[in-house]
């Protein structure tokens, strides 16, 4: 058997709406968490759920204080996951990759102004772009050490619609996903039968870091999406045992879903796709 103090730990870090959070949500963490210890080479130590900032645009998205309140109701109970607000603080939007440099930062570094330098750039977006990949190499330089393998890997969890939602034109920048897939790795939970390998194979670039794509089956398949949740909210439907308790409890206090809620950003460009086509035309 294989000694514990040889498993690479990871650190799970889950970005999204979570517009609200459900109880989906919370079983990719815990059917990520399965897949890595049973292949017995990994060892997850924590689960990092990252709300989305305003800045966002999502049609839709209610306020970034409420998604990160009922994050942190939802996982009140969780001993190991937790809710942390940086990137929702942010005043503008931030691409995935600057939150997961960041998180790596973080780890690295007990400084939190360092990660907050290192993982936002001082210079305009699409400065210097060809030199970020290595931005946090001066860390692992400076650390030539076996301390260096107590830095766990940051590693990014998402369903099946979030792989393929690189595919979507100017929705990701190629260098993004690229560094992604290459530095930190993706943890994709997916149905059976699913096309997620078969967006995999015809991806150059997903198909040269293919080993470090960690594809989990999710093999008790859940249906719960927050776009059904708000639709049954705004249908006056129930929606006990979709989310946690804590969570029903505080939507219903601040009734925070309805029709007008949904209308928000109605007609407004999703920022990734308005920074991104913007700096395709300079």
């Amino acid at each position: 058997m294989e000694d514990p103090d040889k498993k690479t730990e990871v650190v799970l870090l889950a970005c999204g709406s979570f517009n609200p959070i459900t109880n989906m949500h919370l079983r990719l963490f815990e059917l990520a968490k399965d897949y890595f210890h049973e292949t017995g080479k990994y060892k997850v130590i924590k689960g990092i759920i990252s709300p989305v900032g305003d800045a966002y645009k999502k049609k839709g998205l209610i306020s970034a204080n409420h998604r990160v309140t009922m994050a942190k109701l939802a996982t009140k109970s969780s001993d190991w996951v937790e809710v942390d607000d940086w990137e929702s603080c942010q005043s503008e939007w931030l691409e995935t990759l600057k939150v997961l440099r960041y998180h790596h930062q973080k780890l690295s570094s007990p400084d939190p102004t360092n990660s907050l330098q290192n993982a936002v750039p001082s210079t305009k977006p699409g400065r210097k772009r060809k030199q970020e990949p290595n931005r946090h190499d001066p860390i692992k330089k400076k650390n030539q050490s076996p301390d260096i393998k107590s830095v766990p890997q940051v590693k990014l969890l998402c369903g099946s619609d979030m792989l393929e939602s690189f595919g979507i034109p100017n929705l990701w920048k190629l260098e993004d996903i690229t560094e992604i897939v290459a530095n930190h790795g993706l943890v994709c939970i997916s149905r059976a039968g699913n096309n997620v390998q078969k967006f995999i194979y015809e991806s150059d670039i997903l198909w040269r870091h293919k080993n470090n794509i960690h594809l989990v089956e999710e093999w008790i398949t859940n249906d719960i999406s927050s776009t059904k949740i708000r639709r049954a909210l705004r249908r006056g439907q129930s929606i006990r045992y979709l989310v946690p308790d804590a969570v029903q409890a505080y939507i219903e206090k601040h009734s925070l879903y309805s029709p007008e809620s949904e209308d928000r950003n109605a007609g407004v460009v999703l920022a990734p796709l308005q920074k991104h086509a913007c700096d395709s035309k300079n």
